[in-house]
């Protein structure tokens, strides 16, 4: 009987990853048919993406696999956080009060702020010049 995939959806700022598990692998992570280190290309954002593995030691244990879509290369590796942390509870419902307490279960909810009418962005407004 083959073993079950654990599926997580995690969200940042405009980004969302939906992330598949499956145990027993060598601990190889792909994004969007990628080695991860191909795809992040920042050694801080791989260490983000890992980060729910190293504090439930479970480091190798999983492969993953991740389509992401939306948003810029930090909010998906914020996403990939949250969506792995989410497949590891579907996996091992233990591993909830670690994670809790560290925050990677927890949707980010900084957004960029709405532009305004009368600003030249949210809120900067426009240049005066008194003369």
């Amino acid at each position: 009987m083959p073993e079950a995939n654990y599926y997580g959806t995690g969200k940042r700022k405009n980004a969302i990853a939906k992330v598949w598990l499956k145990p027993g692998g060598t601990g190889t992570i792909t994004v969007n048919e990628k080695p991860m280190p191909q795809y992040v290309c920042r050694r801080l954002l791989e260490m983000v993406v890992v980060q729910p593995f190293e504090v439930t030691n479970t480091v190798g244990q999983y492969d993953v696999k991740a389509k992401v879509l939306g948003g810029g290369i930090s909010g998906q590796a914020g996403a990939l956080r949250h969506g792995i942390s989410k497949a590891l509870i579907e996996a091992d419902p233990d591993l909830r009060p670690t994670l809790r307490r560290l925050g990677f279960l927890t949707r980010d909810p900084r957004v960029k702020e709405r532009k305004k009418y009368g600003r030249k962005r949210a809120r900067r407004g426009f240049q005066f010049s008194k003369r």
